[in-house]
């Protein structure tokens, strides 16, 4: 995440470890952290080879890869900058002009300037101007930054849960609805959803996840109790096996969407 003296990314510095646990880290130049299956990645606005290599010492870890990368090349080739979507505008922490959305888009997956995401905001904008029924609570299924979390929240939602596996996710996602106002309506919760179904029990699912991540949660029965699902994250080339995953009753289509190859299903749900 952005900590002053940055205001934005510019180089990424980033170090891949096999190492299942990182020690606390308080480089001033450190951006964030993961850690899945047994290793570690590591992005620094400064290159650390030397820090790495210390770290490698005391734990017991090795280096995989480094890798010195533009900021726009982390994001391949997603611009970085204000759009608007139903009249609504999101911006980069660091843009100036008016906005009504601020994020810190880190070095996370979903950093919400992906066309999924965009998809996935105008058709809960879409929803949340001219709902059929109200929607009062929500949850954001890989939440990332947590831009449709905070959106949900501005517009009136008055409950929404994000979830992402990712840890530096949650807390990127955290401190960006603090950023915007909204840290009271939006809770913050990390889940690995090939593990866990969460409580779907809600008025809105939104599940912006990959293929094979989808196809497991259509095929439990706990993941339709909402009464209206959005769902992006996969091409068309994938539809035929998401539609093959999906249950056979209970479902019923309402909208289609595409944008730059990536689709939207919007699905209304009678299994409760």
């Amino acid at each position: 995440m952005l900590k002053p003296p940055y205001t934005q990314y510019d180089r990424l510095f980033v170090y891949n470890l096999s190492l299942s646990e990182l020690p606390p880290l308080t480089d001033p130049d450190l951006i964030g952290a993961w850690v899945e299956d047994g290793e570690a990645v590591l992005f620094f606005h400064k290159a650390k080879k030397g820090l790495v290599e210390e770290l490698c010492r005391r734990t017991g870890g090795s280096l995989i890869y480094e890798a010195d990368l533009d900021y726009r090349d982390w994001e391949a080739g997603h611009a970085i900058s204000a759009f608007t979507v139903a009249g609504f505008t999101v911006a980069p922490a660091w843009e100036e002009g008016p906005a009504d959305i601020r994020l810190d888009p880190s070095v996370v997956f979903g950093s919400g300037f992906h066309p999924t995401t965009r998809l996935c905001l105008e058709a809960l904008l879409g929803l949340l101007a001219a709902p059929p029924f109200p929607i009062r609570t929500m949850l954001d299924l890989g939440s990332g930054t947590g831009l449709l979390a905070i959106a949900a929240a501005r517009r009136g939602v008055e409950a929404v849960t994000a979830i992402d596996h990712n840890t530096l996710a949650c807390e990127l996602a955290a401190a960006n609805a603090a950023r915007n106002g909204v840290a009271g309506r939006v809770r913050v919760r990390r889940l690995d959803l090939r593990q866990e179904c969460p409580d779907t029990r809600v008025d809105l699912v939104v599940a912006n996840l990959y293929r094979t991540l989808l196809e497991g949660l259509f095929q439990n029965p706990e993941f339709w109790h909402a009464r209206r699902h959005i769902i992006s994250g996969f091409v068309p080339a994938m539809e035929a096996d998401l539609l093959a995953a999906l249950p056979a009753r209970g479902l019923k289509f309402l909208a289609r969407g595409r944008k730059e190859l990536w689709c939207l299903w919007e699905i209304e749900s009678s299994n409760k």
